[in-house]
């Protein structure tokens, strides 16, 4: 009976509480169907860790295991998933209109911002620098970032960048408004029926690649991950690993990233004052990244004949291809006749691989300082 009992006994209020916490990502999961193929393993692996004496999170456990071999040790997970976010990713939009580049730099401000705020309340710079990726939206570069600097709050850091990726559609819209006014937002861009010869759809990956490389070479891993999975759309020959990429693995690389993101989630280390300043600055992050994208749309047009619808900008984060997305309802409700998502997929694109070489850049300019 005593044995029976020893789970009861070893139970913690904290432990409740992220039962508590594991439950709301999967109400969010299956009743919101926000990103559920993310925050329902991460939420059902949150439970998991904080059952007492769970020998999941044990030495030879299946959860401490997927975690120490596909991200602690080799970073594997995260960057196999960039193969099949590459693999969808149609950078024909942006080529078409290479301006659409400068909108996915300048969503990057609100990363910049945050460091510099985190660290001025206190963060270590590693730990504020791996704070401050965030803001782009993008798990796998925060996983990294994190990773690479040993942050010291890698759990919350992963599951707040995770769980504002699927907050997308609620906060974007929200800070677009009150960025924009109403004439901006019913502006109608023309779009460019041409269409890009496969010759420069082979070769944009591999410059890019290239360029990465040497401006930012901490940032390859992501890149050159990104940029191989678009090797493989656009190359002709691959079609069905291409296709595979983009759905079965991507899914299976998905699944097991959010269970194994959880072993970070164990109550001793997630429930803390630090966590609930994490996402805060997380959040102060996004919103900065998105404001950063709009107000360059506006200081762009004052220059340009052709003006930019100013929602465009929000895009320019890396959350493909939600951002994108969202753009493109946000102007249809003002003008269902003005389709802005070609346009926005354009700075979306142009947010993924700007967040990754970021990233890249901050690990090269932090960690010989730590």
């Amino acid at each position: 009976m005593e044995f029976l009992l020893e789970g009861f006994q070893n139970l913690s209020w904290q432990q409740v509480v992220m039962w508590a916490i594991g439950g709301l990502l999967i109400y969010l999961a299956i009743c919101k169907d926000m990103e559920p193929a993310l925050l329902l393993p991460m939420g059902f692996g949150a439970i998991l860790v904080n059952l007492p004496l769970s020998p999941v999170i044990r030495e030879d456990g299946i959860i401490n295991s997927l975690f120490q071999v596909g991200i602690a040790a080799s970073e594997a997970m995260p960057l196999l998933l960039f193969i099949g976010i590459g693999c969808m990713i149609d950078f024909g939009p942006l080529l078409t209109n290479p301006k659409l580049f400068i909108l996915g730099g300048a969503a990057q401000l609100g990363i910049f911002v945050t460091i510099i705020l985190a660290a001025m309340i206190g963060f270590p710079l590693n730990d504020a620098a791996a704070i401050g990726i965030i803001g782009a939206a993008d798990g796998p570069t925060a996983i990294l970032v994190a990773m690479k600097l040993v942050s010291n709050y890698m759990g919350p850091i992963m599951v707040v960048a995770y769980s504002y990726m699927a907050l997308v559609p609620i906060v974007q819209p929200v800070v677009m408004k009150l960025c924009t006014t109403k004439k901006e937002r019913l502006i109608k861009m023309k779009y460019s029926a041409k269409q890009v010869p496969q010759l420069m759809r082979i070769l944009f990956p591999i410059i890019v690649t290239v360029v990465s490389g040497l401006i930012a070479p901490d940032s390859l891993s992501l890149v050159g991950m990104l940029m191989f999975g678009n090797l493989l759309r656009e190359c002709g020959v691959l079609k069905s690993l291409s296709e595979t990429a983009q759905t079965a693995f991507s899914n299976i690389i998905t699944l097991l990233l959010g269970i194994t993101i959880s072993f970070q989630m164990q109550a001793a280390a997630f429930l803390s004052f630090e966590t609930l300043i994490i996402m805060l600055l997380g959040l102060f992050a996004f919103v900065f990244d998105t404001i950063g994208g709009v107000m360059c749309a506006k200081i762009m047009n004052l220059f340009s004949k052709e003006k930019i619808n100013p929602l465009i900008g929000a895009a320019g984060i890396s959350a493909f291809p939600m951002a994108a997305r969202v753009v493109e309802k946000v102007g249809i409700k003002e003008d269902p006749s003005n389709h802005l998502l070609m346009h926005a997929v354009g700075a979306n694109v142009s947010g993924q691989i700007a967040s990754a070489i970021v990233g890249g850049l901050i690990v090269g300019i932090i960690l010989p300082l730590i």
